[in-house]
């Protein structure tokens, strides 16, 4: 019942992000990733995401995604997909959420690009099958309430020998029946990582911003609400990290 009540005030935090950001300050939601105090070299304007960026950056790098199509699955506000389409050369990006608003800001706001964004269900995709040479999925599956159909679904719409880039986290005890669903859905594991370390690290080294950010868009009775769903340092989201209840992974695996 607890974790069912987290999610749904998570889920309110979203929806107000979205519709309290004026000024284009949140295009990313993930917790992050820094190993060992590494940094990618970034541009000045993508500065102030570094650490969400290099998550993306980790994941997006476990294959050659130069020449490829690409498909992010549950990609919020858009900063990541963003970040590949500038960084790392693909064929095409497309990206999916089910939230409409944050489709409507990810067209508006990345519209420069050539990135294609639709509203859609990642459990339902509204794509012929054999249609990516990559699908993305980042720290999204977590909420959803059916991830069999979800994984069925990646199969689908990936080019056989297509590779599915999967990072999130779940309790250590529902990782074996998680693993379990990916081999059932033909997905096949290259690699296997736990980052739960890195991802520690990242949210030690940006939680004075993200309480600044937490301050500066919400009232004062969301403060609490909002440094839960960011994780920072101290609160349960973050104690869950630090002390492995929650397992944060990076799967590689392939259409076989």
């Amino acid at each position: 019942m607890r974790e069912k009540l987290v999610s749904a005030f998570f889920r309110i935090w979203y929806w107000y992000v979205s519709t309290a950001d004026k000024n284009s300050e949140v295009i990313f939601m993930n917790y992050g990733y820094s190993k060992d105090g590494h940094r990618i070299n970034l541009d000045a304007k993508d500065e102030a995401n570094r650490y969400s960026a290099q998550l993306y950056d980790h994941v997006a790098t476990g294959v050659d995604v130069k020449g490829k199509s690409i498909l992010e699955i549950g990609c919020g506000r858009g900063g990541g997909l963003s970040y590949i389409n500038r960084y790392l050369s693909p064929k095409s990006v497309t990206g999916l959420d089910l939230c409409d608003k944050a489709i409507d800001f990810c067209s508006k706001y990345y519209s420069k690009e050539g990135i294609a964004f639709l509203q859609g269900n990642a459990e339902s995709l509204a794509f012929q099958d054999h249609t990516f040479d990559v699908v993305i999925n980042i720290e999204s599956s977590h909420r959803y309430s059916r991830i069999d159909k979800f994984l069925s679904e990646v199969y689908r719409v990936l080019r056989p020998g297509g590779f599915f880039l999967f990072s999130d986290f779940r309790h250590k005890n529902e990782l074996e029946e998680l693993n379990n669903k990916l081999e059932a859905a033909n997905l096949k594991f290259i690699k296997a990582e736990m980052i739960s370390t890195s991802v520690v690290e990242a949210l030690k080294l940006s939680s004075s911003e993200r309480e600044y950010l937490i301050k500066k868009l919400a009232p004062r009775f969301l403060h609490r609400l909002g440094k839960q769903f960011a994780a920072t340092e101290g609160t349960p989201t973050f104690n869950k990290f630090a002390t492995n209840e929650y397992e944060y992974f990076f799967y590689i695996l392939v259409a076989g």
